[in-house]
């Protein structure tokens, strides 16, 4: 069940749809023309710059359209990290189980 959104997460909306807005602004594009681009609609690309949630795969697609798409992917990545350089160095599993029953979840 998914409840009432984190603050923090309400406020990463806002300030990427913020972000997202000033993109499409220094490109000079306007919110039809990046609809285009990015192949999602007009409706799409306002709901992402008011920070209201719209999916991955539609946010990413803004992204590329705006020409930063790569700056999403590398902020995610792990190896960039003090955590996952240190771990870069260990095996790393194909996946993680959990031996016995799950509790707390």
């Amino acid at each position: 069940m998914i409840g009432a959104t984190p603050a923090a997460v309400a406020r990463a909306l806002r300030r990427t749809g913020e972000h997202l807005g000033t993109w499409r602004r220094l490109r000079q594009l306007t919110a039809v023309e990046l609809a285009d681009r990015a192949g999602v609609s007009r409706d799409t690309v306002l709901r992402a710059e008011k920070g209201q949630s719209v999916s991955v795969e539609n946010l990413l697609r803004i992204a590329r359209a705006l020409g930063v798409l790569d700056q999403i992917t590398d902020a995610l990545d792990p190896y960039t990290t003090d955590i996952g350089r240190l771990r870069a160095d260990e095996s790393l599993p194909r996946r993680v189980r959990r031996s016995g029953p799950r509790s707390g979840i």
